[in-house]
């Protein structure tokens, strides 16, 4: 073999690593979104002659699809063509069902590669996910994703049929934005997006429903399914995550109502049912479904603020939300609460949590603190507004939300590019970096002695 087959062979080996074949994925399809927006056909009335859309914007709107974050820097509405809305809905889409299929099989994946012990704890914890079926999963996946799609588009389709639309409209706006919902992006085609419509319940509803289910992801889903009358069987994964997604919304809906009550901008023109559900509305959003109905801008500081870390928790593992994730969260908020207590192990549910899965976890959360602390730091010193609003924004990008408190339009370029590196990276770098160094585990055959250094 000569030396030429040898670096082909070991370039293969290294593309074929399972965290590397997400970002790869994901690259490609940027690109290939990226290209179609910038056809003229694409762009609102470009049938008549208009040039297609810059470089910048269609990479923007591309990444912000493929990486179902819902920002944009354009009025998605009126800016693209039914051609450039129907492009975004299927960039949406195929990063939807990538992460979540993707993030499901690479987790089916590292529970193969454990010791026997392990494995057979893990499956116990995936029950009947057996990563020897892959198209048993994908399938489970695109046919739970699709049902669930169809039933909102098919609700929301009869809404909009009820203000007067269409039905083909009608039907075009409820499968859009059924798909948005549900793959948590946030986009919406109706010309004033949902501002004009947040009083209206049966709208608002099936949207923050779906935001909800594609947010708790599908290991969750699946064993809903099966175990959903017997919640003392639920794995940890299960309970932290639905528990953890209750806790938060309610969190958020409290916190909304405390200091939005009497904001005339926000909740203070409305009555008390209207309060309750926009504060409801903006505390699932936040979770990474991206839509709002009231102006992220005319918020409180201290609404900003815990917005901010409610969308940088964001929702569960292998779901269409980003953020670093609920278990993630409070993984590590009950290996604080066991080292309060003097425990010698890290207990959740009455189950010890393994060391490795600490270590992983507080990579992941230290990781995703510098990079959005490095995005801020470089968005400070290019956009001129007040350092929470820049703070949310960044945020938004990397978690994936998709609120945005309009600096995203006027930000210039540079600016612009940040933004579309913290969406990538949030996207597709917190599961490749789980994954990764779940992969990595080893057991070696030595310790080095012990020591310890002052702490606190």
């Amino acid at each position: 073999m000569n030396r030429t087959q040898r670096r082909g062979q070991v370039g293969r080996r290294r593309i074929g690593h399972p965290e590397r074949v997400v970002p790869l994925a994901f690259l490609a399809g940027i690109a290939a979104g990226t290209l179609l927006l910038m056809l003229p056909l694409a762009r609102s009335g470009g049938l008549s002659g208009t040039e297609g859309a810059p470089l910048l914007t269609a990479l923007f709107t591309a990444t912000s699809a493929l990486c179902v974050t819902g920002l944009t820097p354009v009025d998605i509405a009126s800016y693209w063509s039914p051609f450039g809305h129907l492009v975004i809905l299927l960039l949406l889409q195929a990063g939807g069902l990538g992460i979540m299929t993707g993030a499901t099989l690479l987790g089916l994946l590292v529970t193969r590669r454990m010791p026997l012990r392990g494995r057979l704890m893990a499956s116990a914890e995936m029950r009947s996910l057996d990563l020897g079926d892959v198209q048993h999963v994908l399938r489970l996946v695109v046919i739970s994703t699709l049902a669930t799609e169809a039933v909102l588009t098919l609700w929301l389709g009869l809404r909009f049929w009820s203000w007067g639309m269409p039905a083909g409209e009608a039907l075009w706006h409820g499968l859009f934005h059924a798909c948005s919902a549900f793959m948590n992006t946030g986009f919406s085609t109706l010309p004033e997006g949902l501002v004009p419509h947040r009083g209206d319940f049966l709208l608002l509803l099936p949207l923050m429903i779906g935001v909800m289910l594609g947010g708790i992801g599908f290991p969750v889903l699946h064993e809903l399914r099966l175990e959903w009358r017997r919640p003392e069987r639920w794995s940890i994964h299960t309970k932290l995550t639905l528990w953890g997604s209750v806790g938060l919304t309610l969190f958020g809906l409290l916190a909304v109502l405390l200091f939005e009550w009497a904001n005339p901008a926000t909740l203070g023109g409305e009555g008390v049912g209207g309060k309750l559900l926009g504060a409801l509305f903006h505390s699932v959003m936040t979770r990474s479904g991206g839509f709002s109905i009231h102006d992220p801008a005319s918020m409180g500081v201290d609404t900003t603020l815990i917005s901010s870390a409610l969308m940088l928790i964001g929702g569960g593992s292998a779901s269409t939300a980003g953020g670093i994730r609920i278990t993630t969260f409070l993984l590590l908020g009950f290996v604080v609460w066991s080292e309060i207590r003097a425990r010698p192990d890290s207990v959740a549910f009455r189950r010890r949590i393994s060391p490795d899965v600490q270590r992983q976890a507080l990579a992941v959360v230290l990781t995703a603190v510098g990079v959005v602390s490095l995005g801020l730091l470089i968005l400070t010193n290019i956009v001129e507004a007040p350092v929470e609003k820049i703070m949310f924004e960044a945020i938004s990008a990397f978690a994936t939300v998709g609120l945005s408190t309009g600096l995203t339009a006027s930000m210039p370029p540079a600016g612009q590019v940040v933004l579309i590196v913290l969406m990538f990276v949030g996207r597709v770098g917190t599961v490749s970096l789980a994954t990764a160094l779940a992969l990595r585990v080893k057991s070696t055959p030595f310790r080095y002695p012990e020591e310890r250094p002052i702490v606190g």
